[in-house]
């Protein structure tokens, strides 16, 4: 089934799409012989994947029984907000002076395709211009680690979870995103990192839609 470039890479992301369509629901457990004999891989690769998977929260490794998919609850969904808005907002700290007009030109411009996408239902457009307009400010940082823990946590949070979206609240962070654009252009570089940490990544702001969003009870 996969060729023999990076073989745990494959496997891994071969596991985190059929988590994402449903295959692996939360609460499942994933057999390694058998899955080693779906894909047809050694169970070296196989096992290289789900401790990647562990590493990030995903999946619970539970000794004689097998690979736990693993049911995020509501405090881990608040955990992951406040951690999430703590991060960038330090990055918006470290990287405020590099900001320029073309930047602010390119969020102000994805942005107003943001509120297309989501007037016209274009959901899975909607998350990944979402993902680029926050992209615009973390790849100022030269910080990799740090970049690549806050893309493994926004993983967790969206990609591991089945989405129904709230048209309301995309508005509202729309909206936040037009705020901290705002931010940038009066040179408030605290301004500015408070409308990521406090109200764009507010849990406290955005529990009612976030619970719906994320299909809790």
């Amino acid at each position: 089934m996969f060729n023999t470039t990076s073989l745990r890479e494959q496997v891994y992301l071969h596991l985190v799409n059929q988590i994402q369509v449903g295959e692996l629901r939360p609460g499942s457990l994933i057999k390694l012989d058998v899955l080693s004999k779906q894909l047809a891989v050694s169970t070296t690769p196989l096992k290289e994947a789900i401790i990647k998977l562990e590493c990030e929260g995903f999946v619970e490794i539970l000794p004689r029984k097998g690979i736990l998919v693993k049911k995020l609850t509501r405090q881990d969904f608040r955990d992951l907000y406040e951690i999430i808005g703590a991060a960038e907002s330090m990055v918006v700290h470290s990287v405020f002076d590099q900001f320029t007009k073309e930047h602010i030109k390119q969020m102000k411009q994805c942005n107003e395709e943001l509120l297309v996408a989501i007037e016209s239902k274009e959901y899975d457009k909607y998350y990944q211009l979402n993902l680029k307009f926050h992209d615009y400010f973390l790849n100022l940082s030269s910080n990799m680690t740090l970049r690549k823990y806050i893309a493994a946590l926004k993983q967790r949070l969206y990609d591991f979870t089945m989405r129904s979206y709230v048209k309301d609240w995309e508005l509202e962070n729309i909206e936040e995103h037009h705020k901290f654009i705002r931010c940038i252009e009066d040179g408030d570089r605290e301004s500015a990192a408070k409308v990521l940490q406090d109200q764009h990544w507010g849990w406290a702001i955005h529990e009612s839609h976030g619970f719906k969003f994320h299909d809790l009870d």
